[in-house]
């Protein structure tokens, strides 16, 4: 077959615009041929071809004259000397828009790796929702190139067949394009699996031979049945494609013999009232098959697709799935996107105003918010992927407000969906009335009522368990939340005792008044800086009071006096520091510990722990909050010279949820059997919970045994020490504090 002419494109515009701009045509036509000039395609044919074919195939989705005339010019820029001055000046800054979209497509690389495949797949995503025509034409491009797959270098053609299969078919399908859909995956498909494709195509064409007859026996059974009660009706039967085929025996994991429908019949009727009345013929006349039904009229896809599905047993026993819709629905289910640019009375409509009204071009424009908002190249490209592949479900809120989710969503993404607020206050979960675990699987017409809890914040464990990105992102931004939350209000504990021990008011105002000199821009971020130990109380209080004098004292004798009650001294190299931490208990100011699962972010010494009845004191450590030490501990010592990280704290402990803390023993056992066992039961037996034993044995008489247990309080582990001292087989027990 020759190369398309000139008149030949106008002719095909002409057919369904009679007000095209045919001069526009002309001139596109012949500035592409002479920028192209002699280059050839790996067919051989010349290079000119292409851009035509491309045109061909959206003059059969009607599309726009601009759309057309870009189509002609999309490979100008890339490939040839043309300039995007010099097709503005020519053609106008729309086409210059829309051909410079598709010439930074041009450069992409979809499949490649992970973070340049989402940078890359939010850069595509960025060009189409600026103008959903370049979707368009880069779509016709893709198929066109994959018709045409042969003639490229073997290495190649793996590539853009899964960037096809991957990328292009789904965004195709999600824009309601489903024939273009078919083809780029059937096209895929073929050079992606080929020995799977060829099986299929033959055993589809012995079917075919065998029954192939059976179609229009059945076509002419339903149009008379049809027409018997006045039913006007288009019914056409076709053969699935070997790629559906291919991927419901993989799906279902099913062999060919056991796969019923290989054949699906069309049946297009005038109105909505129709398609219900189709239905009610086709369900009284045949049996129909369970769980095969499905109603996309009543809830239309996310990509607007409308239709009713239903299978039956039909004439000779053969399982027969019908499609019911009206021409418009049809029309949608073929163009998607580009019907809502067809031409109304022959005028052209503006495609940007019907993309609003479709809810596919809305899916497109939510994705590419949320690449406004997503973190990460890969975060972004695993959201599209599971958006784009998923097989919805369809669920409610007790309202009635219909939100679709991906297959293996959760209550808690469908929370998400609703509102992030809902999402990041939700406890629980009713479905269809009745109460359910947050991490059930939704099903297809679930109703899903969500109890919320002011003030919760999600569990961070929730972000794998979620399948949609809205759901992920969201989880992330409010685990960090919650984290910084818990470090400003350590940070805001800490810093109220150091301005009482200046004697001096503390508030937000004058905190936000100091915000230039602390180099910050909000109380929150002062308040979490010190929380987390990278900003010290001292150098608050002094950007809050600049002309506060500290007290020029040693630090020794009575700490009472040497402190003066305003907590200022003055350091000298020799001085010992332990004062900071008073003989008696610690004073009404000291910071109360709950333990690890109270609001604060506190740890423990890892070598040894703290328990409940030791004099302790905090440490804090930049980016990881407090750490805890009993007052003996040998590592205090590490810290003498930064009396700025020493924090007062004091155990507070709840009655009603009791809690256990970690500490360490060392023993010296004798060797002989059942030693070892017998220090397990006795801490055992007096309630000790071990979590880790280590052993060494310096000499074949004794064995070292240290044990890490957690315990309710220092009393707790003076009974077990105690205890395990009456044992014969002990020699030593002592409590290790690190």
């Amino acid at each position: 077959m020759g190369m398309m002419r000139q008149y030949e494109l106008v002719d095909r515009v002409r057919s369904y615009n009679p007000n095209t701009d045919e001069d526009l045509l002309n001139r596109a036509y012949v500035y592409a041929m002479r920028a192209h000039g002699t280059q050839k395609r790996a067919s051989g044919d010349p290079f000119f071809a292409h851009p035509l074919e491309v045109a061909a195939i959206l003059t059969d989705l009607k599309l726009d004259d601009a759309t057309i005339v870009a189509a002609v010019l999309h490979d100008t820029v890339e490939d040839t000397a043309a300039t995007l001055e010099e097709i503005e000046s020519m053609f106008g800054p729309d086409i210059r828009r829309l051909v410079d979209g598709l010439t930074k497509i041009k450069k992409l690389d979809l499949v490649s790796k992970k973070a340049a495949q989402g940078e890359n797949f939010r850069k595509l995503l960025l060009a189409i929702v600026d103008d959903v025509r370049v979707l368009l034409v880069k779509l016709a491009d893709r198929l066109h190139n994959m018709r045409t797959l042969h003639f490229v270098a073997p290495e190649k053609r793996l590539r853009i067949a899964e960037e096809t299969a991957e990328i292009y078919a789904p965004l195709a399908g999600r824009m309601g394009m489903q024939e273009l859909r078919e083809e780029l995956e059937e096209l895929a498909f073929r050079h992606i699996k080929p020995e799977a494709h060829e099986t299929i195509t033959r055993r589809l064409e012995e079917v075919t031979e065998r029954e192939g007859s059976v179609i229009s026996a059945i076509e002419l059974d339903l149009k008379e049945k049809l027409a018997a009660r006045g039913i006007q009706a288009d019914v056409s039967g076709r053969r699935k494609r070997p790629y559906s085929i291919w991927r419901k025996m993989e799906r279902k994991s099913v062999s060919f013999e056991q796969l019923s429908d290989i054949f699906g019949f069309r049946v297009i009727v005038d109105t909505l009232e129709d398609c219900y009345r189709v239905l009610g013929i086709v369900h009284t006349t045949w049996p129909m098959v369970p769980g095969r039904y499905k109603d996309y009229i009543s809830t239309p896809k996310q990509n607007d697709y409308r239709s009713i599905h239903t299978t039956v047993v039909g004439p000779g026993h053969s399982r027969v799935e019908l499609q019911i819709r009206t021409d418009r629905m049809d029309r949608i289910a073929e163009y998607g996107i580009a019907a809502h640019a067809h031409y109304k009375d022959g005028r052209t409509t503006e495609l940007t105003q019907f993309a609003d009204e479709s809810r596919a071009y809305q899916w497109l424009r939510r994705t590419v918010d949320l690449l406004a908002e997503g973190d990460s190249p890969e975060e972004f490209l695993e959201h599209t992927k599971l958006e784009l592949f998923h097989d919805q479900v369809f669920c409610f809120t007790p309202k009635g407000r219909l939100i679709a989710l991906p297959r293996g969503a959760t209550p808690i993404d469908f929370a998400y969906a609703v509102h992030t607020d809902v999402g990041n206050t939700a406890v629980g979960a009713k479905i269809n009335g009745r109460i359910a675990p947050l991490l059930t699987e939704l099903q297809n017409g679930d109703e899903v009522e969500i109890t919320r809890a002011e003030g919760q914040a999600p569990p961070a464990a929730w972000e794998s368990l979620v399948v949609t990105g809205k759901a992920r992102a969201a989880i992330r931004r409010a685990t960090r939340t919650a984290v910084r939350r818990q470090y400003a209000g350590l940070g805001r504990q800490i810093l109220e005792r150091a301005f009482q021990r200046a004697e001096r008011p503390f508030t937000d105002d004058k905190l936000k008044a100091a915000l230039k000199r602390l180099a910050r821009t909000a109380v929150d971020d002062v308040l979490a800086a010190v929380g987390r130990g990278e900003m010290f109380s001292g150098d608050v209080v002094k950007a809050v009071y600049p002309d506060l004098e500290p007290e020029k004292r040693t630090a020794s004798g009575d700490p009472k006096a040497a402190s003066n009650g305003k907590g200022w001294f003055e350091l000298r190299k020799g001085d010992n520091l332990k004062f900071k931490l008073p003989g008696e208990t610690p004073g009404a100011n000291a910071i109360p510990i709950r333990g690890l699962g109270g609001d604060l972010p506190v740890r423990f010494a890892p070598d040894g722990g703290a328990v409940p009845g030791d004099r302790i004191v905090g440490i804090l450590t930049p980016g990881e909050g407090v750490t805890i030490y009993p007052i003996q501990s040998p590592s205090l010592a590490a810290f003498d010279n930064e009396p700025d990280r020493w924090l007062d704290v004091r155990w507070d402990l709840d009655d009603k949820a009791p809690q256990r803390f970690p500490a360490r023993i060392a023993l010296n056992s004798i060797n002989e059997p059942g030693s070892l066992a017998q220090i397990t039961t006795t801490i055992a037996e007096h309630d000790g919970n071990i979590d880790a034993v280590a052993m060494n044995r310096p000499n074949p008489d004794f064995t070292n045994v240290t044990i890490d247990l957690t315990v309710w309080d220092l009393k707790h582990l003076s009974a077990i020490i105690s205890e395990l001292r009456e044992k014969r087989v002990i020699s030593r027990v002592e409590r290790v504090v690190g």
